[in-house]
């Protein structure tokens, strides 16, 4: 039988297309793939920003500024959280009056960090907001009574920090004060990151726990780092290793 060369150029044009259409088609998840290993990076270099919250902190919360009247005591602590979804720091709170838990994450493409939390009374209230010098601002949208919240988180040093709690109406540009807690670390004062003191292996912070991997010791800062360690060593060892190197080069510059 013999094929004319009308039948043979038909065949190739099927076949281009063929390939053409399966190229496109795994074209898009590679790059899908990438951008996603893009925006985690971007978020956990956004939320590193936050590193020195990491750990245990007592807290004093007052409803006016240095009155006793209406004051109580609470406990806080930050810890890293890594999801196959997504990367946050979860803020637990115990004996809060005001929040119960929270986790900040962190949107590239707007550049701004949304707080979710857990109030008191088990409801639900999202923030957004930027960070500004060395105090992150977050507000909410609207309530149903066109209440605003805002959430002020102000580092003073490794040691203190303070959160303010305000509100305002809806057509209102002043806020008022809620109540502000005043929070000292708990317990002995962790190494700082380039101090000389051990760095985690998974964000760059001040290392206060040790892991191992294959003989070695390496060390995180709180317990969300380790799990995400244990679960997968190797890539942290390994950016951990492209950060080394290029500190180095910079160094010898």
């Amino acid at each position: 039988m013999r094929i004319s060369s009308h039948s043979i150029v038909g065949l190739w044009c099927v076949s281009a297309l063929l390939w053409l259409s399966t190229g496109a088609q795994g074209e898009p998840a590679a790059s899908s793939s990438t951008t996603a290993k893009t925006d985690r990076e971007a978020t956990k270099q956004a939320l590193a920003e936050f590193n020195s919250l990491i750990g245990g902190w007592r807290g004093v919360g007052m409803i006016k500024r240095n009155s006793r009247k209406g004051a109580w005591s609470e406990k806080a602590e930050w810890v890293w959280k890594f999801d196959p979804k997504s990367t946050g720091i979860a803020y637990q709170i115990t004996d809060g009056k005001f929040l119960k838990s929270a986790l900040l994450t962190y949107n590239p493409e707007a550049k701004t960090y949304l707080l979710s939390t857990v109030l008191p009374d088990g409801k639900t209230r999202d923030y957004t907001g930027t960070l500004s010098k060395d105090t992150l601002i977050l507000e909410s949208a609207p309530d149903k009574e066109g209440a605003i919240y805002r959430i002020s988180i102000r580092r003073l040093n490794e040691k203190r920090t303070l959160v303010l709690f305000e509100q305002r109406n809806q057509g209102q540009s002043f806020y008022y004060r809620l109540a502000e807690v005043g929070y000292t670390r708990a317990g002995t004062k962790l190494a700082e990151s380039g101090s000389g003191g051990p760095e985690c292996i998974v964000t760059g912070g001040a290392g206060s726990i040790q892991v191992s991997y294959q003989g070695k010791n390496y060390y995180v800062c709180c317990s969300g780092c380790k799990q995400a360690f244990e679960e997968d060593p190797e890539p942290f060892i390994e950016e951990a290793k492209q950060k080394a190197e290029a500190r180095r080069k910079q160094k010898s510059q």
